[in-house]
């Protein structure tokens, strides 16, 4: 049985595609646990996020896997065929590696994705199709992603206006669950920033958006990681001396936070130092509030410079990343073969002492009748080693008749340097 990985993602399938064959928990929860009764399809896991779905399985060929995407989502296999990638065995368990370090994703080295592929391993064992062998490979690929992200640059550095506003905070602030978090208009922009910091661990995240629907919509996303609050956009002045961090992206045409507003709300802080980020163009906070002592200014412009030289920097860690991945993706297999050559070895043993057993039987029972001990022995003796030696004379006839030269050559090199090392140990 094979280890396949099979899948479409944002660079083989439009966003259109990736829409039809997306699934949510609930809808893959019952498929996976219908799938556990199947007998040609009941060791897979998938992992379906926004720019994929893969499906890794044991399996006896990948038609079946493919097959079955395209079933539970009503599509025709032609469909798919075009846009499909797969991956049999150590190419399988190497894709999988560089998924679960960030490495295959739309924004390199991205943070999130190992997460989805714990969470789909998770909703895969729930519904009892993840074998033993399955679920090893998967927990290797984490202990892989582990070793990326400690040993190597691939996601330390920030290539995201939300990542980049999240790791502004930890550098001015020392220690963010203390942090109160102001987002000024709750756009996809600041929605990334609200996340990314609550997933950092802030204290509270304050909400201020013209329309409240926004802000609740918002506020609902992160209510279960951090403490959110909304305020009115009218009394903005009045809330900023208690946010640490502001984020404003509102699209409006004017300022909505000026120098007196700042200098006001630094005064109520006793001076407590501010980070202010302004991620709208035209731009929302008065550059001049930069001149006041303890006030942080970023523009947009001073992240995306940041930015692009974190990409490039996360460009340089990747190849390390990539040569790591490769390494342990080889063990894995190497792992693999070793276990499997082992249950080969001991099948082999096995069958070596049930024919030792027919032939000492058949001995015992000649001498116990009366024959000549010696030439039972020696008849025994031959008709053993000739039972014993027969498999590995038809493995070396067929190898001989193979195309490739080099398989037989192994086998013959193996042999001679077995016989070698007998040979000098005797002596």
């Amino acid at each position: 049985m094979s280890f396949f990985a099979l899948g479409v993602n944002h660079q083989t399938a439009s966003v259109e595609l990736r829409e039809q064959i997306a699934f949510n928990p609930e809808k893959l929860t019952q498929l996976l646990a219908e799938q556990s009764q199947s007998h040609l399809l009941n060791d897979m896991v998938v992992v379906s996020t926004c720019n994929r779905t893969e499906v890794y399985a044991m399996s006896d060929h990948a038609d079946t896997v493919l097959g079955w995407l395209a079933q539970v989502n009503g599509l025709d296999v032609k469909q798919l065929q075009n846009h499909v990638y797969r991956y049999e065995n150590a190419q399988a368990v190497t894709h999988l590696m560089r998924v679960a370090s960030g490495l295959d994703s739309l924004m390199l080295g991205e943070p999130q994705i190992l997460g989805q592929v714990k969470s789909a391993l998770s909703l895969a064992k729930d519904a009892h199709t993840v074998s033993q062998d399955l679920n090893h490979i998967f927990e290797y690929a984490f202990y892989a992603a582990k070793r990326v992200r400690s040993e190597t640059a691939v996601g330390s550095h920030a290539v995201s206006m939300g990542y980049a506003v999240a790791q502004l905070a930890l550098q001015v602030f020392s220690h963010p669950d203390k942090l109160t978090v102001l987002v000024v208009a709750a756009g996809e922009m600041n929605s990334l920033v609200a996340k990314h910091l609550a997933e950092m661990g802030v204290a509270k995240v304050m909400i201020c958006n013209r329309t409240r629907a926004r802000a609740e919509n918002l506020a609902q996303e992160i209510a279960h990681r951090v403490e959110v609050e909304i305020i009115e956009f009218e009394q903005l002045a009045e809330h900023l001396h208690r946010a640490d961090v502001i984020s404003s992206c509102t699209g409006s045409l004017h300022q909505v936070i000026g120098y007196k507003e700042v200098k006001a709300a630094l005064k109520k802080r006793r001076y407590q130092q501010m980070l202010l980020v302004d991620l709208a163009v035209p731009r929302d906070i008065d550059p001049k509030v930069e001149s006041l002592d303890g006030v942080y200014l970023y523009g947009v412009d001073d992240l995306q410079s940041v930015i692009d030289e974190n990409l490039a920097q996360r460009r340089q860690a990747a190849v390390e990343a990539e040569v790591m991945v490769n390494q342990l993706a080889t063990e894995l297999v190497t792992q693999q073969k070793v276990k499997s050559a082992g249950s080969t070895i001991q099948a082999y043993r096995e069958q070596g002492e049930t024919l030792r057993q027919e032939e000492l039987q058949l001995a015992m029972a000649r001498i116990a009748k009366g024959e000549n001990a010696a030439q039972v022995l020696q008849e025994f003796s031959y008709r053993l080693t000739q039972k014993l030696l027969h498999p590995t004379s038809i493995v070396l006839r067929q190898a001989a008749k193979a195309e490739d030269p080099e398989y037989f050559e192994m086998l013959q090199n193996a042999l001679q340097q077995v016989s070698a090392k007998r040979r000098k140990s005797k002596r």
